[in-house]
């Protein structure tokens, strides 16, 4: 829970960020900050969590390679916040939303059994 919230934090304070910059708005700057925005709030409430996950993770993939402008004040910053958000949206969308998430209510929580393996004949 704690690695989703930060995450939609992290991710809706950037998509703000692309809102409220000095220069024009372009529409790539205006895509970015939607899906930021949008990701971020579905990962605060644990709604389709993979999916948000890898999305603000390919955001901030862009960012970090300087296909998309940064958001903000501080590109230098911007940068390696970016890529703390990558290796966080990967990690969270290979572990799923969590016991506390809209997703689990929604689909109800997996649970996976590993049968014990089976001993060796004794010769």
């Amino acid at each position: 829970m704690v690695l989703r919230m930060s995450i939609g934090i992290t991710a809706t304070v950037q998509g703000c960020f692309y809102f409220y910059s000095k220069d024009a708005l372009s529409m790539e700057a205006l895509a970015a900050g939607i899906l930021l925005f949008a990701a971020g709030l579905s990962l605060l409430i644990g709604f389709v969590t993979p999916v948000s996950a890898l999305l603000s993770g390919l955001c901030n993939l862009g960012i970090f390679l300087q296909w998309l402008s940064a958001p903000g004040f501080n590109s230098a910053g911007s940068r390696l916040v970016a890529l703390e958000m990558i290796v966080l949206a990967v990690s969270l969308s290979l572990l799923g939303p969590g016991a506390f998430s809209l997703d689990a209510r929604l689909f109800g929580r997996r649970e996976i059994v590993i049968p014990p393996a089976k001993q060796p004949p004794q010769y």
